[in-house]
């Protein structure tokens, strides 16, 4: 990773630290070396490059906990616009059945661009389908390429229409492959490392969409690796519906008897879980990437965060994929959590700092990455900067509220000290080309 050896970042308005006292400071600079903050303070010394960041607010980079980056090429599909999540899904399969590497490549780097220009440094990605050739070293290419953090995870199904799951049979696997790609992937990608910019997730798909055994074997394979476990779960009605059906219990009591708890383990949406499950998340140390957008799109429900966070479990958010949202901004996702909370509970159920709390140092935490989500030294100069000077926050009482009133893009970015965003535009790819080439394949797929 090429990051500048030191750089200063000067008169910040205000940097939000996320620390773990919260320590929020007026007048600040930050000092970054070989990709770790080395200084936050007032009145720094002044080397290496300098960047005036007169009237802006500074946020650790936002982390976002659960995505499917190969979805950017499916927004908005006619026939799946208004579907439910079992619906949506059998309208965008076929589609997605036609894609090959370089559908997943590009598609990755438009997620992660959008991701990086809303100040988000570190992303998971659950890629569970692999048609023509494509492969999870697809997307990894993508983020390397662009300079994104990166969770991948090795996704999954196997329990295709002729065995009573919802994919066709031309998107699952055999169970065997999957587990030796996976094994594979891990073997040549992840990095365990403190300041890693590529860790490896285990993550079948979903409770229908493969086997009680793949879901067992999945969660051994990943202890023995020392690798992070993932999935959706409770995402909606029909969800618990099918678990207590087929598995004659709820999605939480499914996930335990399996091994799928754990501080290694974070699911996604959990919009259904009950308060013997939020217990049971909250002692055996499981994360939840919450998903507003994506919940509110398909009609899924508000996640009970409140309870959860009270209750001490891991919350992180998540933008889903840009097939259900159809947007992958960290703002707009951050805002909707701190709404959905509000309509639900009441104007005082969650504030602007707690949302965007979750969003930095919650996220990080459920991901495993105690180097990431915070502006303290020694951690890694993983850093978003706000520009408080336009209109969106023109008569802004407080700053740190910008989850209320301020920019839902970055003036700058940097990930491991790198300036991956400047000025408002991304650095690292020649994104306008990557835009046509997006829209070409979408108009492949679609057949205009």
């Amino acid at each position: 990773m090429n990051h500048s050896k030191d750089v200063l970042i000067q008169n910040a308005q205000l940097v939000l630290t996320m620390d773990d006292v919260g320590t929020e400071t007026l007048n600040c600079d930050v000092r970054i070396k070989d990709g770790v903050i080395a200084q936050v303070g007032q009145g720094l010394e002044p080397s290496g490059d300098v960047l005036n960041a007169a009237g802006c607010l500074i946020t650790p980079g936002l982390v976002n906990t659960h995505h499917h980056l190969y979805q950017s090429l499916t927004r908005a599909v006619p026939g799946g616009q208004d579907a439910l999540l079992f619906g949506w899904l059998q309208t965008l399969y076929p589609i997605w059945a036609r894609f090959g590497p370089e559908e997943m490549y590009i598609s990755a780097q438009i997620g992660l661009a959008e991701l990086m220009l809303s100040g988000c440094t570190l992303t998971s990605d659950h890629l569970y389908l692999y048609p023509n050739g494509s492969r999870l070293d697809d997307t990894i290419a993508a983020a390397a390429d662009i300079g994104m953090r990166f969770h991948p995870t090795r996704g999954s199904m196997s329990i295709g229409e002729s065995d009573g799951g919802l994919p066709p049979d031309s998107l699952v696997e055999d169970e065997r492959a999957i587990l030796e790609d996976s094994i594979r992937v891990i073997d040549a990608h992840h990095d365990a490392s403190v300041g890693s910019m590529c860790r490896v997730g285990v993550a079948p798909c979903s409770p229908f969409s493969v086997s009680r055994d793949l879901m067992r074997d999945a969660a051994l394979l990943a202890r023995d690796k020392g690798v992070m476990l993932h999935t959706h779960l409770a995402e909606n009605d029909e969800d618990v519906a099918y678990s207590l059906e087929k598995f004659g219990c709820r999605p939480g009591q499914y996930a335990e008897d399996l091994g799928w708890t754990g501080d290694d383990v974070w699911h996604a949406h959990c919009v259904k879980l009950d308060g013997q499950e939020i217990d049971m998340f909250a002692r055996s140390g499981t994360g939840v990437a919450h998903c507003p957008c994506s919940n509110c799109r398909l009609g899924s429900g508000i996640a009970p965060i409140r309870a959860m966070r009270d209750a001490g479990v891991k919350v992180g958010l998540g933008v889903d994929g840009s097939a259900s949202n159809d947007a992958g901004n960290m703002v707009l996702e951050a805002r909707q959590s701190m709404l959905l909370q509000r309509v639900n509970l009441g104007a005082d159920a969650m504030s602007a700092r707690e949302a965007l709390r979750i969003a930095t140092r919650g996220g990080a935490e459920v991901l495993g990455r105690s180097d990431c989500g915070q502006i303290a030294v020694g951690k890694r100069a993983d850093i978003a900067i706000w520009d408080m000077t336009g209109i969106e926050a023109a008569g802004n009482w407080d700053p740190a509220a910008l989850l209320m009133a301020g920019p839902t893009q970055v003036r700058d970015l940097y990930i491991e000290g790198r300036r991956v965003v400047a000025s408002g535009q991304v650095t690292s790819i020649d994104l306008p080309k990557v835009i046509g080439r997006q829209n070409d394949l979408a108009r492949a797929l679609s057949g205009a």
